[in-house]
């Protein structure tokens, strides 16, 4: 009852001193045109429509045409008409997050969706869409973070501030290896960012992969694939928005979000319906306007207090690298982590390929033993990638190059040591020190 009382006090709080309002002139496929506002409202500020039933429809300004605000619904557009009202709501979206919301699902409002009841609500207001901090204030990334998953750790060492990005083409293990880091990486909070996912994977995701003491430490943010594109645009700023108030009390946030290529197309969804001309692959330019002002919201936090790791997956189209979202988000992060199908086809997951993956913070955070280790390792893999075609065919004779012949000697148990079960956590120095004793036989 306390809870119910405090949102409700915010809301009166937030009530306007007077009312704007509108009418519908038009509706057109996903976007509404509002007569009546336009001198009252900006891009980005909410309105609700009010449909015949007297259904509220909480909409958003994406542009202007011929004296007309053009509105876009974060939910269905039925019962909406010519001539029903369009209210002009609060111009700056904010959530008001409070520490309770650990263990906790919630929308891209900021509203519960799991069945337990109300949330309680913070004393300040987080902006959805706030601007990251200042390069010059922000701290610098240092210190690693234990992800639990020897590749990583070993060959892709993160650290806490670092923003990642795991590239993948469908069903090769995306997924999968997000739900092994949720599960081992040792942070102090995690926000999970489900963007336009599928509504069974997000249940599984929550029961099967991150558990009953994975959801003690995190807040998870879901938009699936059938809501609308503000929906899923929105979940994952406010997926950020968490993770910054988190942040701001000092702690280390792990951000893993699923999927920004899901981002992005809800982005071309609502830029191709304002009537933003298409460039590449049919992504609008606001896509690659969009996409730095999300992934540079992680980070270390102004001042050196707190950080946010962010972990991103990309979705690679056609298993193409160097698609268009591919290659912007690969210029903005500061590592990548390519999975490879062919890897995944033979059975090895997580199937990553180390050779075509690197993480920017590296070898500044490692020792000089653990360089050495890592580049010897590299430096194996690399050869017999390079000969592994005639070694299959059998054309390759044993002692014609002492480098191939150490290279096929090591391949198997590096393959091994590359493997690891979903199940299966290895720390820091664990990892280090199986690699070592691979190399040292």
């Amino acid at each position: 009852m306390t809870v119910l009382i405090q949102n409700m006090l915010h809301e009166i709080e937030q009530l306007p001193d007077y009312e704007v309002f509108g009418r519908v002139t038009g509706v057109s496929g996903m976007l509404v045109e509002v007569g009546g506002a336009h001198g009252a409202l900006s891009v980005g500020d909410r309105c609700a429509l009010i449909a015949r039933t007297g259904r509220r429809v909480p909409c958003e300004v994406v542009g202007f045409r011929a004296g007309c605000a053009l509105l876009m619904a974060f939910t269905a557009l039925e019962g909406i008409g010519l001539g029903c009202r369009a209210e002009v709501t609060e111009s700056q979206p904010a959530i008001y997050p409070h520490p309770a919301w650990l263990g906790r699902v919630i929308d891209a409002f900021g509203e519960p969706v799991d069945g337990k009841g109300p949330l309680p609500k913070g004393d300040v207001p987080y902006a959805v869409r706030a601007t990251p901090p200042s390069a010059h204030l922000r701290g610098r990334v240092k210190g690693k973070v234990d992800l639990g998953v020897r590749a990583l750790n070993t060959f892709l060492t993160c650290c806490r501030g670092q923003r990642m990005g795991i590239f993948s083409g469908s069903g090769v293990g995306k997924s999968s290896l997000l739900a092994m880091m949720a599960r081992h990486t040792r942070l102090d909070a995690t926000v999970v960012g489900l963007i336009g996912e599928r509504g069974r994977e997000a249940r599984e995701f929550l029961e099967d992969d991150l558990g009953p003491d994975g959801l003690a430490r995190s807040v998870v943010v879901c938009a699936t694939s059938d809501e609308s594109p503000l929906m899923r645009r929105q979940a994952a700023h406010t997926a950020m928005a968490v993770a910054e108030f988190f942040r701001d009390t000092g702690r280390d946030i792990l951000v893993l979000m699923d999927s920004i290529t899901r981002f992005a197309m809800a982005q071309r969804e609502i830029s191709l319906s304002a009537g933003e001309p298409p460039a590449s692959k049919g992504y609008t330019p606001s896509v690659f306007a969009e996409l730095p002002k999300l992934l540079e919201r992680a980070g270390p936090g102004a001042g050196g207090v707190g950080s946010i790791t962010g972990l991103f997956t990309v979705l690679v189209e056609g298993d193409d690298m160097n698609e268009p979202i591919s290659d912007a988000v690969r210029g903005i992060l500061d590592g990548h982590v390519v999975l490879d199908r062919a890897i995944a086809e033979r059975g090895r997951y997580p199937a990553i390929n180390v050779l075509r993956s690197v993480s920017r913070t590296m070898p500044a955070c490692n020792s000089v033993e653990e360089n050495a280790l890592v580049g010897r390792a590299r430096r194996l893999m690399a050869t017999y990638e390079d000969m592994a075609e005639l070694i299959r065919l059998g054309a390759y004779r044993t002692g014609s190059n002492p480098e191939v012949d150490e290279a096929v000697h090591y391949s198997a148990p590096l393959e091994q040591f590359l493997a690891q079960a979903k199940t299966e956590a290895t720390d820091l120095a664990a990892g280090y020190a199986a690699l070592e004793q691979i190399l040292s036989h």
